[in-house]
């Protein structure tokens, strides 16, 4: 929001309600990380217990790959599937990876509609710090589960987006259905 003057309005003359304040106090927390040099590989993981699967946000991990919620989500359900090899690009894959990558992306499409009931999705992969990746040497697919009327004014407005469930809740959501998903892709 533009900064305001004395009286309530924005410098652009826009009113404001005084002392209209939106917290976001998780963010200080990814600021700090932000600043404080090289990040470590969100998708570089070891073995993972259940209550680290949970801190983690993974929601599934196999030798190959690993889906995990977005910490910082473009909307709820954001999921992001990753190889579990630290490469860059599609390219790089074999060809198993390739296919488990795959099939990871279809089978979460799958569960998110039947979970979440969203009306459509935006599939997509930033290669590249240039293309936006916050991770570019280490390729990722984000699947965004998109509903009529999620979009609206206070992104536009506001520079601010509205994830109407915490990730907590997400996670314990998603976690029982990717879990039986190891039968599934068997």
């Amino acid at each position: 929001m533009a900064p305001r003057t004395k009286g309530g309005k924005s410098r652009d003359g826009f009113a404001a309600p005084a002392g209209l304040r939106l917290w976001a106090p998780w963010r200080y927390s990814y600021l700090r990380r932000a600043v404080a040099g090289p990040k470590r590989c969100i998708f570089c993981l070891g073995r993972l217990t259940e209550a680290e699967r949970k801190h983690r946000l993974v929601l599934f991990d196999t030798g190959a790959a690993v889906v995990m919620l977005n910490l910082y989500p473009y909307n709820i359900g954001h999921l992001m599937i990753a190889p579990r090899r630290h490469v860059a690009s599609p390219e790089l894959l074999t060809g198993e990876e390739r296919a488990v990558v795959g099939d990871l992306v279809a089978a979460s499409v799958k569960s998110l509609r039947r979970i979440m009931r969203p009306q459509a999705f935006n599939v997509g992969a930033n290669l590249g710090r240039a293309a936006g990746a916050g991770f570019a040497d280490h390729m990722h697919w984000h699947i965004v589960p998109r509903w009529e009327g999620d979009t609206n004014f206070v992104p536009v407005l506001a520079s601010t987006r509205v994830v109407s469930q915490s990730l907590d809740e997400t996670w314990a959501r998603l976690r029982p259905v990717f879990k039986a998903l190891a039968t599934e892709l068997s």
